[in-house]
């Protein structure tokens, strides 16, 4: 995919430190939750159902660092569009990664699928808290600032 050159500079490095910060956070609610995730099923269902959770948990905490880690690697000045560029690498980077995961569980352990999917899919639920925390601040004070009816 081409990166358009007509993206502008980026001078205020705030917003993507900014971005960065909130990525490995996500990275870490992701590693808590596996944990959190493994605990939960070993005590309720054994050892072989939390240690399948804990394989589904981190290969979405992997996937999420890998992603991470290419999108915000070390750039000096960095432009728009090396941004894009980076977040587009990030992305690819992340599926292959999840992909490789579950293949390489699958075949080489007696991971259960059910819990190992559960907990995959409950870092994803630490990923929408964190989006949906960013959206609700904005779409409050939107709503706030609009005109009501009557008024």
């Amino acid at each position: 995919m081409a990166i358009p050159p007509d993206l502008p500079d980026v001078p205020d490095r705030s917003p993507y430190l900014a971005a960065k910060r909130t990525a490995f956070g996500v990275v870490r609610g992701q590693a808590a939750v596996t944990v959190i995730a493994a605990i939960v099923g070993w005590a309720l269902a054994g050892r072989h159902v939390g240690e399948s959770a804990a394989f589904g948990g981190a290969i979405g905490t992997l996937a999420s660092l890998g992603m991470a880690l290419m999108a915000f690697r070390r750039q000096s000045a960095p432009s728009a569009a090396r941004i894009l560029g980076a977040f587009y690498a990030g992305e690819i980077v992340k599926v292959a990664l999840a992909i490789v995961s579950f293949v390489l569980v699958l075949r080489l352990t007696d991971a259960a699928p059910l819990p190992m999917f559960a907990a995959y899919l409950a870092t994803f639920v630490v990923y929408w808290i964190v989006l949906a925390r960013m959206a609700l601040p904005s779409l409050s004070s939107a709503h706030r600032a609009a005109p009501r009816a009557g008024s």
